[in-house]
């Protein structure tokens, strides 16, 4: 059964996919500044293409999640949206804030805290869009015929994301308190309760995708659910090491750290297992292609890669290197941008009625995405080892190190060039699907 209020999900989609593309020009002008090419740093100066790109990044992804909620929501609930006009508002009021944003970076209106960059006034707007959003969601929730698991653990996640924001917003005049109660955001977001919404999304897919029964799937939940809090809470210690904290956190962030990729491997083996038990005759393979190689590659980047450089004896080198790009690359692909692009797979043949799915371009959007996405990580990686061995152990200048790694960076210009190409073709693809429409939704999809 489909709803009609879900064709709002497709607007949340259609902006993802437009910030997705900006996030890529940014990255460009990035790797361009490190491979010695900055003929753009008196229009955009590095530590603005930098800010951009990151927040680009969590408001696409911010904006896929809201989009998949919207559609996951009324169908678990087996009813309509609460109000299909708040979610246009809310949609509107989100695109502003995230050009707001944009324009005070070019202007150098911002806050000077990493990952935490945009102005405190537009903070409160975030609260107030999320509060919206969560408003509608959870509301529809509650007043639907059933409330499943899938839908209480996407909800769950998308409310305390919403309450660990809220820290971020606190005024510390000491460096080390300020730093100490960022990563209750940035840490605790994407290492925990993106967590939770990965899993619901993922458990909405195999549901539909494999016709494995609901109750084996969402058994396998409350299995992520309760590594993700185990590990992921105390790993926010492996960002304590250095700042100023006790001594204690050097045990407990590496120990906890070290437990972190139990989760991500958890979902993995739920994927792969679940397609396994699953009857294999689902027409949409492009999504599951997106589904299973999103629960492949987060494990592969933010579970090993992870764990790979936040053990105590390794980050103290390799902290704020290029190391922490390598890894930061690959998870946040597989882990958050795959699953939305899962989501949209799965997606669009319902809202529009037309049937994309098994052409040639969707097949090259996924392997040359992904293949330029590991060829920028191994290019990451090698430069990062490469300066600290330079910088943190031979002791070299900072920017003699920087001069000497340029190499690698027209390496990672080709590679992220493959990655756009396959983006490109998703898009394209996307394109065509054209918008939604009640005829498409008013009968049974698959």
């Amino acid at each position: 059964m489909k709803y009609k209020s879900q064709k709002v999900a497709y607007w949340f989609f259609a902006l993802s996919m437009l910030l997705f593309v900006l996030q890529l020009v940014y990255g460009f002008i990035m790797g361009f500044a490190h491979a010695g090419l900055d003929g753009l740093h008196s229009i955009i100066p590095f530590n603005t293409a930098k800010a951009v790109h990151l927040n680009l990044l969590v408001v696409w992804l911010l904006s896929g999640f809201m989009g998949a909620a919207y559609y996951i929501i009324p169908e678990e609930a087996q009813r309509e949206l609460v109000s299909v006009k708040l979610a246009y508002v809310q949609l509107i009021s989100l695109a502003l804030v995230g050009v707001a944003a944009i324009v005070g970076f070019h202007l150098n209106y911002w806050e000077g805290r990493k990952f935490l960059e945009i102005p405190r006034p537009l903070d409160y707007l975030v609260v107030v869009n999320v509060l919206l959003f969560l408003g509608l969601i959870l509301v529809t929730l509650f007043k639907g015929k059933r409330k499943t698991t899938t839908a209480l653990v996407l909800s769950m996640g998308l409310l305390f994301a919403a309450l660990l924001y809220l820290p971020g917003m606190l005024p510390f005049d000491s460096q080390v308190l300020d730093s100490f109660f960022r990563w209750w955001v940035v840490h605790l977001w994407v290492e925990g309760v993106w967590e939770l919404i990965m899993g619901g999304i993922l458990s909405f897919l195999l549901i539909k995708l494999t016709g494995v029964d609901r109750e084996v799937i969402e058994k396998w939940l409350y299995v992520i659910v309760g590594l993700t809090f185990l590990s992921g809470i105390l790993g926010t210690g492996h960002h304590y090491y250095y700042i100023g904290v006790n001594k204690i956190w050097l045990i407990v962030g590496g120990i906890f750290s070290a437990m972190e990729p139990l989760a991500f491997l958890a979902m993995a083996l739920f994927a792969v297992n679940m397609y396994r038990k699953g009857e294999k005759k689902h027409p949409n393979k492009q999504a599951l292609f997106w589904t299973l190689g999103s629960a492949i590659v987060s494990f592969m980047g933010a579970g090993l890669l992870g764990m790979a450089h936040t053990l105590p004896q390794t980050n103290l080198y390799t902290h704020g290197t290029l190391v922490t790009a390598m890894h930061g690359h690959l998870a946040f692909w597989g882990a958050y941008a795959m699953i939305v692009l899962a989501m949209i797979s799965y997606v669009l043949p319902n809202l529009t009625g037309r049937k994309l799915y098994n052409g040639a371009r969707g097949r090259a959007a996924f392997w040359l995405s992904n293949i330029g996405m590991i060829g920028m990580t191994v290019a990451f990686g090698v430069a990062g080892v490469a300066q600290v061995y330079l910088e943190r152990i031979m002791k070299m200048d900072f920017m003699e190190v920087q001069k000497m790694t340029e190499i690698h960076f027209y390496v990672l210009i080709l590679c992220a060039t493959l990655f756009l190409i396959g983006v490109i073709l998703f898009i394209i693809d996307f394109i065509k699907y054209g918008r939604p429409t009640d005829e498409a939704l008013e009968t049974n999809q698959p």
